[in-house]
């Protein structure tokens, strides 16, 4: 299955998290080690501690000690992002391109919606104690301290560049209304495809998807489910993990993940584990924990390599300005999918990525300019696929990281420690009405993978027409939560 001119990996697999950015979760980590270049010793690119925002005549500063869970949702949609990167509340004009970026707005945007006189959580980060899995990762194997998420914005168009390359246009977060226009049985396509075509027509078991099932409406709809050729009912569910992987002859060289992104439908993201931020971080560590372990106890380890990224930034706070960089080159898919008129030639905020393999010199930090069209990169590289768009194209590849040794280690930890006890309980109920609006966060996107899932049932133009005048209708939250259980009892995957 492996690129017989680099024989050392076979699978690749990637698990991507959500909404975090790099100082957030790794910034007080203090980690130090080997420049994954040079080979000399460095630190990893974090916070000395003085690093601030002002709004309305208040400092913010920088502090460890981030909140478990946050009582209110930052913003990270296209607007939010541009005046978290410029400090500037001015619209985005396409004539001119991104403005100037100095991070200087995160505070002033937090401020705007959260509870009265908690502006300063979008300054707090987590200190290393608070998230020992993910630190031992970053410590034992691979920490790439300039990975940025693919455009400034949120989390749909961010996980489209890890699948194609390109975001098809797409710069904001889309509502039903939106997704029955672009809609067909065939899902979202790109000129180009996606990762999962080349690897279907290349070889016979190219890829596997798993998803995390924790019994909400949305879990038995992973949102890559939202793209051409994938379709729901054959995503795995992530509790037959560890036995796949464990059989040696799971010969998938591609794995994606999707975390549980928990109470979506009642717009608190309790209970998951994607890490959202009003959800509790440490769910995403056992998460992380379960993914490595299963991975690392396997036959496939010596000849493995793990990804482990989140989406975008979700509002938090980080220090180091994303660069400028290179447009996909492709045609927007839909009109409507390019709201603010977005080239994208700008990064977004950075967010945590740790690599992890036995081929990789403990203790490696990597000062390397990624973002998520480097997954696609490393792919290339590895199983001779061809680059999609002009951004995976130019993207680097993590190849080089797995060419330090001369053979997999043997002395990388088998088993990491337990998540840290942060206290938290999930709430037996929704906290949101029901009767609210369904067209907020990230439902829609749910919702379009299981209308998807829903149009392939359908074997007459009547049956078609019935079922996008029934999505169609969908106002409420309530009514998304009742229309995604009907489905998934239609399709025989109840959550």
């Amino acid at each position: 299955m492996a690129n017989p001119n680099f024989p050392l990996i076979n699978n690749v697999f990637v698990l991507m998290l959500e909404n975090h950015s790099f100082d957030n979760l790794l910034g007080f980590s203090g980690i130090t080690g080997i420049d994954a270049e040079t080979g000399g010793p460095t630190t990893i690119n974090g916070l000395s501690g003085s690093e601030s925002n002002t709004y309305e005549g208040n400092s913010y500063t920088v502090e460890p000690g981030a909140p478990w869970s946050m009582p209110a949702d930052p913003g990270h949609e296209f607007p939010d992002t541009l005046l978290q990167l410029t400090g500037s509340s001015q619209a985005y004009d396409p004539a001119t391109g991104y403005p100037p970026v100095n991070n200087s707005g995160f505070a002033r945007d937090y401020a705007g919606g959260a509870p009265a006189g908690q502006a300063q959580d979008i300054m707090k980060c987590f200190s290393a104690g608070q998230l020992p899995v993910l630190n031992a990762l970053a410590r034992e194997f691979a920490v790439c301290d300039h990975w940025f998420s693919s455009l400034p914005g949120p989390t749909c168009p961010n996980r489209f560049f890890v699948h194609a390359g390109s975001s098809g246009g797409l710069d904001h977060s889309p509502d039903t209304a939106q997704i029955l226009a672009w809609e067909t049985v065939e899902g979202m396509n790109f000129q180009n495809g996606t990762i999962y075509d080349q690897l279907r027509t290349k070889y016979d078991n190219g890829f596997r998807i798993y998803h995390d099932v924790k019994g909400f409406a949305t879990d038995a709809f992973p949102s890559v489910a939202q793209l051409k050729g994938i379709s729901s009912p054959w995503c795995h569910a992530l509790n037959n993990f560890a036995a796949d992987v464990a059989d040696p002859a799971y010969d998938a060289c591609y794995t994606f993940i999707e975390p549980s992104y928990g109470d979506v439908v009642g717009n608190t993201y309790k209970g998951g584990s994607s890490m959202h931020p009003m959800d509790d971080v440490t769910r995403g560590e056992a998460l992380i924990k379960e993914v490595y372990e299963a991975i690392r106890k396997s036959p496939h380890w010596p000849k493995s390599l793990l990804i482990i990224i989140w989406d975008e930034h979700g509002g938090f706070y980080d220090h180091v300005p994303p660069p400028p960089a290179v447009a996909p080159g492709d045609p927007t898919l839909h009109g409507s999918m390019n709201r603010f008129g977005f080239d994208f030639k700008q990064y977004g905020v950075r967010v945590p990525a740790v690599i992890v393999s036995p081929l990789i010199p403990k203790g490696t930090i990597d000062h390397r300019l990624y973002d998520h069209a480097s997954v696609l990169a490393t792919l290339h590289s590895l199983f001779l696929t061809d680059p999609m768009t002009e951004r995976d194209r130019n993207a680097n590849s993590l190849e080089d990281l797995l060419l330090k040794l001369q053979a997999a280690r043997t002395d990388a930890l088998s088993t990491l420690p337990n998540p840290a006890d942060s206290g938290s309980v999930v709430p037996e109920a929704p906290a949101t009405n029901m009767a609210l609006p369904a067209n907020q966060g990230n439902l829609p996107i749910f919702l379009h993978a299981a209308l998807r899932a829903d149009l392939a049932t359908a074997t007459t133009p009547e049956e078609t027409a019935a079922i996008q005048t029934e999505f169609s209708q969908i106002e409420t939250r309530g009514d998304a939560g009742a229309y995604m259980n009907k489905v998934a009892d239609k399709i025989g995957t109840p959550v």
